[in-house]
């Protein structure tokens, strides 16, 4: 089986390229004509030029973002709801996708279905886009018979993990925008406005503050090493990049997420609310709760939680309840571990997750605004802290000079 490069046109007229992949150019060519489409040219990858290297290129380099994947399920589930067939339904789908790497997967799967397999088949080559919930649905959709209200589920769910993440990165956005403006003005005092001053400091014999002296240590760090600190730096970035990238480093960095002040009640009660709303709908969805804990394990985007979530499968294979097992873990809170409890007495378990599931979103959004109203006055501490420390810097000998003078 070799890959080729095309180009051909679809049935309303409109241009279309891509990779397929055929025993041979004449295979690519009839696997086309199959799809509805008239090739115009084909290519083998392995004889390409410099042209499809770079569209190879490009689409390793493309992701498929959260709100591309949001619009493809609804798409999706419309199209199933109106009874088009499968093969045209992924056609209609490439051709109203701008994303090329989801244009290839979906090539790629409408390949698979014409051999005979499964949308669940298909759809789980492609962990980096498509997670195990959202793989997992799908094959719950179509073994129940029931794939368009699966995947309603399945959209609320990925519109939901949406909502938080942005969120989320609102309520940060603007302190981190106001640490890089401080580090920024720092630098620019401490290069430009400082090494002014200190000349005319040094030149009238004065005894220098501590501030002053401060500033101009950390200037001749800087002027003398600069390029040592910039290799340390650039050094210490890989270094953390690599170990964040290890299993270690991730259950370290995720564990130390949830304890943080401030912020690490933000990440847990996210976590919580993602966890609720997860776990009530794969239980909706007919999905066993070995099969939901393993799902939500490769899913909760947390190495500590994932752990946990390890911990609990094992106790529950043992034949225990849920709520025994979620207690013994240190990142569940009390109202979750309740609300499984009386679930798991009443049967009404998705009913309860989806309660907590809402008050944990109320919960979010009132700790997101509580840390925007805790950060302003912070920042301006942090900002005040500064002027006052050039302040003295500079002030400080100019008073000393003055009283020379006199």
């Amino acid at each position: 089986m070799a890959k080729f490069y095309y180009q051909a046109i679809t049935e309303n007229g409109s241009s279309v390229s891509g990779a397929i992949d055929a025993d041979s150019a004449e295979g690519a060519t009839n696997a086309l004509v199959a799809r509805g489409y008239i090739p115009q040219k084909i290519t083998d990858a392995s004889k390409s030029g410099i042209g499809f290297f770079l569209t190879e290129l490009q689409e390793k380099l493309t992701t498929v973002k959260l709100p591309e994947l949001i619009l493809f399920t609804k798409q999706l589930r419309t199209l199933i709801r109106a009874g088009v067939p499968m093969l045209k339904l992924l056609q209609v789908l490439e051709n109203q996708s701008e994303n090329i790497k989801l244009k290839r997967i979906i090539v790629s799967i409408s390949q698979d279905i014409r051999e005979g397999g499964s949308l669940y088949d298909g759809f789980r080559k492609y962990p980096s886009v498509f997670s195990p919930l959202y793989c997992s649905m799908l094959h719950a959709g179509e073994t129940s018979g029931a794939l368009p209200e699966i995947l309603d589920r399945l959209i609320y769910i990925l519109d939901h993990d949406h909502k938080i993440r942005t969120d989320i990165r609102s309520a940060l956005q603007y302190p981190a925008i106001v640490m890089v403006s401080l580090l920024a003005a720092f630098l620019i005092l401490l290069t430009m406005v400082i090494p002014k001053f200190a000349f005319i400091f040094l030149k009238s014999g004065l005894q220098l503050p501590l501030p002053t002296v401060i500033c101009m240590k950390l200037y001749a760090i800087l002027t003398a090493y600069w390029p040592a600190l910039i290799l340390l730096a650039v050094g210490l970035g890989i270094f953390i990049n690599i170990y964040l990238k290890s299993e270690i480093g991730r259950f370290r960095r995720d564990r130390l997420l949830l304890h943080l002040p401030l912020f690490g009640v933000l990440v847990r009660k996210a976590a919580m609310a993602r966890f609720a709303s997860i776990f009530a709908i794969l239980q909706t969805s007919g999905i066993s709760v070995l099969e939901t804990m393993s799902i939500l394990s490769e899913t909760i985007n947390n190495a500590a939680l994932s752990r946990a979530f390890e911990n609990i499968t094992e106790r529950l294979e043992e034949g225990r309840g849920i709520s025994g097992p979620l207690a013994t873990s240190p990142y569940f809170t009390p109202i979750i571990i309740n609300m499984v409890a009386i679930g798991e007495e009443s049967g009404n378990l998705d009913e309860m997750l989806h309660e907590a599931a809402e008050h944990y979103d109320s919960e979010l959004e009132f700790a997101m605004k509580r840390i925007s109203d805790s950060i302003g006055p912070l920042l301006t501490v942090c900002l005040a802290a500064m002027v006052l420390f050039f302040a003295l810097a500079i002030y400080l000998p100019m008073w000393d000079m003055v009283k020379m003078v006199k």
